[in-house]
This record gives structure tokens, C-alpha cells and sequence, in this order.
């Protein structure tokens, strides 16, 4: 009996572990095949931690504000689920300096990264039958998500052509009454657009046509080096309901201290109905948010950041970009269709016909990893097959290290280089 039972929860078990690719395993699949050597070092441009590489350091006011609340021995216990106050009040008046409606406190929620945000999001608007349309290329935890709390997925197609921005048509003919918000990337992970005031309005004018809302992930908010500035969506919140999701992660280089938000733009109370607001809290409840520490440590992080940390971060990115596509453009079989304006990644397309024994984009970044220790993502990872992500976010040697590397293996597997020998 007992072993019947057993093989009965174990074949349940099989069958409901979604099957998705996230880039964290497959990056593990990628470093396991790679050959360090005395000459050759591992160099990852797969991961979008920028912590990385030493040429990217946090703010010294942030590890002092840490270093302050841990010693003051008043932060050894439990914070409220949904965040301590003051770290919710001061995320309110960071992300209220560009709003027209200012946020309080209540509106805001702390969460453990913006990866938290993203299933406390999926997790609170989830109902039977529901689905959410997510863009393709796009980040994949949303389509592990909404597999686990069993939301139906619909892919609009972001255009590369224009920006790589949202096709708005595509969005319309895939929404019906069971749709239950929008996924917006801005700046764009996987493909360092950063979309314009024009864009994003259009975006919520279609929402609220749809009836449904906006969720902005801006965990790259303000990582933003080209023609249109940053613009969060909640500016478009009387448009239509926007939770916002981020976090200290990208902007402050701090990712493994896992502070996030999501946060509620509504001004017309949508999202902020007493049953709704519940359902967060419990929620909340489940999950528990960041270390207590890390918590107070935010108000001050916030405060006393300086700009000057913020425009050394933004003007190093755009160096690297700009490297990145100038070095991409000496390498055959490969090509970057947009310039990447933000956020810490490029998408770079493959072009199969041109290249010998390269069946796929996973086949291509796995010789790669062997054959150069050189680790970039497979397209598919983020939704665009024969496609690949290549991270920018490293120091400018490495970079060009692991980009001559590329054109080596670009050559040595192309058609027109083997026409030669």
C-alpha cells in the first residue's frame, strides 16, 4: 500500500513540474561544459549580475547603511510581511519624484528581488481559466509562474525592427475577458530597448480598451544611455491600473540582497479595493519579504545615494554597449538589428545558413562554452529561437576578450571561412 502511495505522489509530482527553460539552468548546463585552462579563463556574458566584474561596485553609503542597521541590534527580529514602514514610505517618495500622483507607504509592498514581485503579482491576479500575455523575447520566470499557478501564457512579439517595441495589434487580438494584465519590460530584458513616453501611453490606451492592467517590471529603471529617457509606467496609471515591480538590484548593484517592490500605480482605486489589498497582505503573509537589516538599511540607501554613483554606472554601460556592437560588427554569421539603449543586454542574431556544423542557437552556445569558455544565452531561454543574449555588463577587457573569442569561433564555423581552406 505504502509503496503505491509513494509511485502515486511521485508520478503526480513528475507531471506538474512545469517543463520551462530558465536561464539559470541552462547557464549551469553551459559552465559544466566549459574547459578552463591556464590561457583561457571562463568568461560569462550570460547572467545579468553585474557584481560580477569589479569595474561594477556598489555605493559605499549603501554597505555603511547595512553596516548601521545590523549593529544597531534593532533589527534582529521579524518586519511586518508586507515591509517595514519606512522602507515602504521611502520607496513611495523615490518612485513618486516622477509622478504626477504621489504614492504612500500603503502602496508599496517589499519583497525578496524583483522575482518576488513577479510571483506575488502572478500569484494575487491568478483565477481559474485566467491567462496573461507576456512579450516574446522576454524574461522566463513569468511563464514559470503562471505554469505553477496555472495561467494560461499568450507570447506578443516585440518588434526588433522598431525598437524592439510592443505590437500592439498582436496584444489586441490575443486579450479577451479572461486576461489578466499585460507584461511590459522597460527597460527591455532581454533587449536593452527603452521604450517612449508615446510608446508606453499607447501601451495603457490598449490596456484600458482590454480592460485589464499593466504590470511594469522596471528592475532596470533608470539603466537608460540612449535617445529616449527613462519613463516609468505608473505615469500612466490614470489610464490604467499599473503594479509596478523593481527593486535596489540593478540600479545600486546590490542583486544578492534581494530588495524588491511591487508597488500599486492606481489612482483610481482599482487596485486598491479593500478585498484586493487583502489578498496582497496574505499573500505577503506566505511569503515573507527581505532580512529585517536590509530593510532599514533602504531609507538612508535611498537618501544619500549620490548622482554622481549613478551616472559613472549608466556612462560604464554605454561604453560596453557601444563595444559590444562595434565588435559584433566585425563577426560573420552574427548581427545586432538594434543598438541596445538600456537596461544590460543585447539580443544578437544568428544566421544559420551561413555557419557549418551550427544546428540551433543551443547548439551554437554549446560549442561555444567548450570550445572558447566563453558562455552567452541561447535565444530560446528567452523566447527567440536561433537568437542570442549576450550580457554587457562586464568590464570592458573581459568584454573584448570573450567578443574576440566569438569571432574566433564565428570564422572557424562559417561557410565562406571554409570555402577558403
Amino acid at each position: 500500500m505504502e509503496g503505491n502511495l509513494g509511485g502515486g505522489v511521485n508520478n503526480q509530482i513528475e507531471t506538474e513540474t512545469p517543463n520551462n527553460i530558465t536561464i539559470k539552468g541552462i547557464l549551469g548546463l553551459l559552465m559544466a561544459n566549459t574547459e578552463a585552462t591556464d590561457i583561457k579563463k571562463v568568461i560569462s556574458l550570460g547572467m545579468g549580475d553585474p557584481t560580477l566584474y569589479s569595474c561594477f561596485h556598489s555605493p559605499d553609503v549603501a554597505h555603511d547603511a547595512v553596516i548601521e542597521s545590523l549593529t544597531s541590534h534593532k533589527f534582529n527580529g521579524y518586519s511586518p510581511t508586507v515591509g517595514l514602514p519606512q522602507t515602504r514610505k521611502a520607496i513611495a517618495d523615490y518612485l513618486s519624484r516622477e509622478l504626477p500622483e504621489k504614492l504612500c507607504a500603503d502602496d508599496v509592498y517589499i519583497t525578496a528581488g524583483c522575482t518576488q514581485a513577479i510571483e506575488l503579482a502572478l500569484s494575487i491576479l491568478a483565477r481559474p481559466g485566467s491567462n496573461i500575455l507576456l512579450p516574446r523575447p522576454g524574461f522566463p520566470i513569468y511563464a514559470l509562474c503562471a505554469a505553477f499557478r496555472n495561467i494560461e501564457v499568450r507570447y506578443f512579439d516585440l518588434i526588433p525592427d522598431k525598437g524592439w517595441e510592443v505590437d500592439l495589434n498582436a496584444v489586441e487580438a490575443l486579450a479577451d475577458h479572461n486576461t489578466i494584465g499585460i507584461v511590459v519590460i522597460n527597460p527591455g530584458n532581454p533587449c536593452g530597448n527603452v521604450y517612449s513616453y508615446q510608446h508606453l501611453q499607447e501601451i495603457a490606451e490598449t490596456a484600458k480598451k482590454l480592460r485589464t492592467i499593466v504590470i511594469a517590471d522596471e528592475v532596470y529603471g533608470h539603466l537608460a544611455f540612449g535617445a529616449n529617457p527613462f519613463v516609468p509606467m505608473g505615469i500612466f496609471g490614470d489610464i490604467a491600473p499599473v503594479l509596478t515591480l523593481g527593486s535596489l538590484s540593478k540600479r545600486w548593484l546590490v542583486p544578492g540582497w534581494r530588495l524588491g517592490w511591487l508597488v500599486t500605480n492606481d489612482p483610481n482605486g482599482t487596485l486598491k479595493t479593500p478585498k484586493f489589498v487583502e489578498r496582497i497582505k496574505k499573500y505577503c503573509d506566505i511569503c515573507g519579504g527581505p532580512a529585517t537589516f536590509i530593510q532599514a538599511a533602504v531609507p538612508r540607501i535611498i537618501q544619500q545615494t549620490e548622482d554622481v554613483f549613478f551616472r559613472k554606472t549608466v556612462n560604464l554601460l554605454k561604453w560596453t554597449a557601444d563595444i559590444c556592437c562595434e565588435k559584433i560588427k566585425e563577426i560573420p554569421c552574427i548581427s545586432c538589428p538594434y543598438k541596445p539603449e538600456g537596461s544590460m543586454a543585447v539580443m544578437v542574431k544568428l544566421h544559420l545558413p551561413l555557419m557549418v556544423d551550427i544546428s540551433d542557437d543551443i547548439d551554437f552556445c554549446f560549442k561555444l562554452a567548450k570550445e572558447e569558455s566563453v558562455v552567452l544565452l541561447p535565444g530560446l531561454a528567452v523566447g527567440l529561437k536561433n537568437w542570442i543574449r549576450i550580457t554587457f555588463a562586464a568590464d570592458p577587457v573581459s568584454l573584448e576578450e570573450a567578443l574576440g573569442r566569438l569571432k574566433s569561433f564565428c570564422q572557424r564555423h562559417s561557410y565562406l571561412q571554409n570555402d577558403h581552406h
